[in-house]
């Protein structure tokens, strides 16, 4: 995957451009990123913020990072390390959507 694929991947799924990375929020604080994609040259990083400072979980080559068959989750990237990342990755697409009823 590109980066620009991947961007497009997590702004369909959740995910929110804050500080130029791709981010999931806290729920109910929509400002405060907890996880993130750092884009490098030649790799990108999922990471996880604790306390103030932002944790590698995992990083991978772009060749080496994939969609699954049904085009839903990244392999290869370390999702599998974060429990409840599906889960807040629905909760911050719902707050979207439901943000766009308002407007």
């Amino acid at each position: 995957m590109t980066r620009e694929a991947l961007t497009l991947w997590a702004s369909r799924n959740g995910w929110q451009m804050l500080a130029g990375c791709p981010s999931l929020v806290k729920p109910g604080r929509p400002k405060d990123a907890i996880v993130r994609l750092a884009f490098k040259v030649t790799v990108v990083s999922l990471e996880v913020r604790k306390a103030t400072k932002w944790e590698k979980v995992a990083s991978a080559k772009y060749e080496d990072v994939a969609l699954d068959e049904d085009g839903e989750r990244v392999l290869g990237l370390g999702f599998e390390k974060i429990p409840s990342i599906t889960m807040l990755m629905r909760e911050n697409r719902d707050a979207q959507v439901f943000a766009r009823f308002g407007k």
